[in-house]
């Protein structure tokens, strides 16, 4: 475990925690967060700062490139945060202007998601399953087929699954219910069938190993009943994922775990392509059972794809068909 970060103590720690207050005020969980501010509270100390004046631009400077964040995106979320804190200060006329002057570092593009398909995604559950058990994680087979179904199924977040209680699985109605996740929303996910019967073969599977369950264990845990970590799950999909014939995009690299939740959202829109349905109208119940705030979020998932053009080709095909005849659509 990671060393518990001191109480911020710098001149701007008042204002780190009221900062934080709001935040969480507003249902926001906040604890990356908090925990950049506090490392920033730290070099305050260490620095000898004793009065806000005394953070200056060039200070500021200095304490984002003494962090080793070599990849944009994190380094671009640090000087976020801090960022935002000093908007809040001035907001309150705490300060006159934020002293937060450096420019966020170019990001190159995105990596283009791996879009796995069915036949794939079963092939990568069946190479799951025959994991072998080890001392300290039996049963490793049949948890890691029933994580990667789920990843798949139901286009979860990899810690989203990671985290699943014996509570959260309402087998009366086959939902699953995902709390306190990004953005400290919780929501109800509905299962079909066949990945609910899988859920609960294997829930019944490992009580059988299990001394007594109670509503607070996890689904998924190999060790002194602690939740199985997020980093090995990713790190389980890559083995099993090389061993696959995924294809990688143009600019592309080897498929990541999240890919899953990508091929979810991707699967569901061509579904709705080729059974006659409207993606568009369609799209704010993805990214409310997706779990994001808004549905632009959700279109950063919806990769186009050879099947997709295909079926989006048949549908407007369909459509022109009576205007090439002399008739109206």
């Amino acid at each position: 475990m990671s060393p518990r970060l001191p109480e911020p103590s710098s001149p701007i720690a008042p204002h780190i925690m009221a900062f934080v207050c709001h935040k969480r005020a507003l249902n926001r969980r906040y604890d990356v967060e908090n925990k950049a501010l506090r490392m920033f509270d730290g070099y305050l100390n260490a620095q000898g700062i004793k009065t806000l004046a005394e953070i200056t631009p060039a200070l500021l400077d200095a304490f984002f490139l003494s962090r080793p964040r070599l990849r944009p995106r994190s380094f671009n979320q640090l000087v976020g945060i801090v960022g935002r804190l000093f908007e809040w200060m001035v907001e309150h006329d705490v300060i006159d202007r934020s002293p937060v002057t450096m420019k966020p570092r170019r990001r190159g593009n995105p990596r283009p998601p791996c879009i796995l398909d069915l036949r794939t995604a079963q092939q990568l559950v069946d190479r799951a399953a025959e994991l072998a058990d080890r001392n300290n994680a039996p049963l490793r087979g049949p948890a890691y087929a029933t994580i990667f179904s789920l990843l798949f199924g139901l286009g979860l977040r990899v810690g989203e699954v990671a985290r699943l209680r014996w509570r959260d699985v309402d087998r009366n109605r086959d939902v699953l219910t995902i709390r306190e996740t990004k953005f400290s929303k919780s929501r109800l996910i509905p299962m079909g069938p066949q990945l609910a019967q899988r859920l609960y073969a294997f829930m019944a599977l490992r009580s059988q190993h299990l001394v007594s369950v109670a509503a607070d264990t996890p689904l998924f845990s190999f060790m002194k009943g602690r939740p199985v970590n997020p980093g090995t799950i990713s790190i389980i999909f890559r083995s099993l994922a090389d061993q696959l014939d995924i294809a990688i995009p143009p600019g592309g690299t080897p498929a990541h775990v999240h890919d899953l939740r990508h091929s979810f959202a991707v699967g569901r829109l061509l579904r709705w392509y080729r059974n006659g349905s409207n993606p568009t109208d369609k799209l704010v119940k993805l990214s409310t059972f997706m779990g994001h705030v808004d549905p632009a979020s959700t279109a950063v998932y919806l990769t186009v794809t050879a099947d997709l053009l295909e079926a989006a080709g048949q549908r407007f095909e369909r459509f022109a068909a009576p205007l090439s005849r002399g008739g109206r659509p």
